[in-house]
């Protein structure tokens, strides 16, 4: 598990509802039981305030980090996505672009990671479709300075139609055995956690629990179900993930009020 990948989960999942900020010290803590060394931690918050994901503040526990706008809006699309709480109703119409990629290998590489996050796919090398109008797209676009087209559109053939544009841009039956090998992969480390279980090891299976589920955000575009395979291997899934999910949380909310309790009392014993 990488630092920045951890980091975005911690504040996403945890962090975002307790205002968004945090002292170092807690950020090293939360990370350590995942196998992160504090010196990744730091590296990994340097990079995210180049990139402006994070911002350095003052708390009355220490130096902290505390999520920029851009990364609020990202991390409530992601939290949105993982927990399924978006709408699942479509109108027939796609998002189409239609845009010239970048010179460089690295901005198309970057540019298409951020475009597959955002629910897109590829009809060709410069030709991307969505079920939903991706809300930031066009800032994304900007920000790349990327020329584009944008259209919306419908299939004449209908659904049928439809059907076929989605299997040419998403690749549906790897992204179904993706979802079969997370449930086998995250079976038999969800069933040694139980009620007998320390916190702290709660939390860290959630973590990864969620983490692991996180990847689905660039391999799923989560479709409407009308343009989905039957017996979808992704709803099973996601049935699995929201019941382990929910299992842990009380233990891995109870981890992080420690870890961000046990900071503040210590900056207040240092403070006398």
């Amino acid at each position: 598990m990488q630092a920045r990948s951890a980091l975005f989960d911690l504040y996403g999942d945890h962090l975002r509802a307790r205002g968004g900020r945090a002292p170092v010290a807690a950020l090293v803590k939360l990370l350590a039981p995942l196998g992160i060394a504090p010196p990744a931690v730091r590296t990994a918050v340097s990079r995210m305030v180049r990139q402006g994901w994070l911002e350095p503040l003052r708390l009355a526990s220490g130096p902290g980090y505390s999520i920029t706008p851009k990364a609020a809006r990202r991390l409530d699309e992601a939290a949105a996505r993982i927990y399924r709480t978006g709408r699942h109703s479509w109108d027939g119409r796609f998002d189409l672009l239609v845009l010239e990629a970048p010179a460089s290998r690295r901005d198309r590489q970057r540019l298409a990671a951020n475009l597959t996050f955002l629910g897109y796919g590829t009809l060709d090398d410069c030709t991307w479709v969505a079920t939903r109008p991706g809300e930031d797209v066009d800032v994304l676009l900007a920000e790349a300075g990327v020329h584009y087209e944008r259209f919306t559109a419908a299939h004449a053939a209908g659904t049928p139609g439809a059907m076929g544009v989605v299997r040419r841009a998403w690749d549906l039956a790897e992204i179904g055995r993706a979802y079969e090998r997370f449930v086998t992969q995250q079976k038999p480390l969800l069933s040694g956690v139980t009620a007998r279980s320390s916190d702290e090891d709660a939390y860290a299976a959630r973590f990864r629990l969620v983490h692991a589920w996180r990847t689905f955000l660039f391999r799923d575009p989560q479709l409407p179900p009308a343009l989905l395979p039957e017996r979808w291997s992704g709803a099973s899934a996601a049935s699995f993930f929201d019941r382990h999910a929910a299992r842990l949380r009380p233990a891995a909310d109870r981890y992080v009020e420690l870890c961000l309790d046990n900071n503040n009392r210590l900056a207040r014993q240092k403070g006398r």
